[in-house]
């Protein structure tokens, strides 16, 4: 069984966020940067697993620069086979999207994995986009996989309820909660990632369908207004006049 697991680098939850030229770009200058965490702990371990339980090997791809290598580096610490990086930085969804569908239309794997969504821009697009330009079966939002030789049997839960689907290989898909549980690298597995391929490819040529103008941060939160609890229609009226919550 062959499985790529796409991951993204996306910042730390407690980085500070900031914009440079002109509020145009990302500021990355301090910010401690990790593996997107749904591509982490959902889809790269439930690929392992799959692994682990029916052989095989788990290649991580990741689109863009040499800044990258560390977060690569540490998803072939918790136990991905191999890494590929294709070098070039990264611009919008479907600009990668055509970069990981050209690397899998080239390796031909069993299934496609990665994350619901990066926690930085909370798309949750590029899956999508790969299994359109491949015309493979996208399931998103998975919550749990299970294979039994070619055939997928895959859950997500819908409103009111969960689905099941059935599917064969090869497929795309998007894993969020209840797919795996986090694998914490462990000495040996860091030690063992110094050794492991990390190839580096060339990006192909592919147009950006969009174009990022500006960025802006929320308003500042402001300080507290207490109601006394007897008070309960100054409390509806600041609700429904001041926060315009009701």
């Amino acid at each position: 069984m062959k499985i790529i697991v796409c991951i993204s680098k996306a910042p730390d939850t407690t980085s500070k966020i900031a914009f440079t030229d002109g509020n145009s770009k990302f500021d990355e200058n301090g910010v401690q940067f990790i593996v997107n965490p749904y591509d982490e702990w959902y889809a790269l371990v439930r690929a392992l697993e799959l692994k682990e339980a029916n052989g095989g090997s788990v290649t991580v791809l990741n689109v863009g620069d040499t800044s990258n290598d560390a977060i690569i580096r540490k998803a072939l610490a918790i136990g991905a086979d191999d890494a590929v990086r294709i070098d070039t930085p990264t611009q919008d969804a479907l600009f990668v999207a055509k970069q990981i569908a050209n690397y899998v239309k080239e390796n031909n794997p069993d299934m496609v994995l990665l994350g619901k969504e990066t926690i930085d821009y909370n798309g949750s697009q590029v899956g999508g986009m790969v299994a359109a330009i491949l015309d493979m079966p996208y399931v998103s939002l998975a919550s749990k996989l299970d294979m039994n030789g070619t055939t997928a049997t895959i859950e997500r839960e819908i409103e009111g309820g969960v689905e099941v689907i059935e599917t064969s290989t090869p497929f795309v898909l998007s894993a969020a909660k209840g797919m795996a549980e986090a694998r914490i690298p462990n000495m040996r597995g860091i030690m063992a990632a110094r050794t492991k391929p990390l190839n580096v490819v060339a990006a192909i040529a592919a147009d950006n369908a969009t174009e990022i103008k500006s960025f802006s941060l929320p308003p500042a939160k402001t300080g507290c207004k207490y109601v006394d609890a007897d008070n309960v229609e100054q409390l509806i009226d600041l609700l429904h006049n001041e926060a315009k919550a009701i």
